[in-house]
């Protein structure tokens, strides 16, 4: 039998847990301010060859290429949805 603990806060499997998914967090957001930064670079680059910043051939690969390697959880539907965001984030944030 598992003993009751008042709140989740204290319950340490609920703690490990959460330290674990911010861990995880932590790392999405370093990662995504590095793609950020190498897309920036690799914009600027197109830039200076008149060269469209938008490439919707390279986004399908990149997502095909994504799928593939994918072993789940995630579908391919959520994977999908995640590079669209992603994508969409990507535009807006480099300029």
């Amino acid at each position: 039998m598992v003993a009751a603990v008042s709140t989740p806060d204290q319950d340490p499997v609920i703690r490990r847990l959460r330290e674990q998914i911010s861990d995880v967090d932590r790392s999405i957001v370093d990662a995504v301010n590095r793609r950020l930064e190498l897309v920036e670079q690799l914009k600027r680059y197109k830039d200076t060859r008149g060269i469209a910043f938008v490439d919707p051939e390279r986004e399908e690969w990149m997502f095909s290429y994504q799928s593939r390697a994918n072993r789940g959880p995630l579908s391919d539907d959520g994977l999908r949805a995640f590079y669209a965001e992603l994508l969409a984030l990507t535009k807006r944030e480099v300029t």
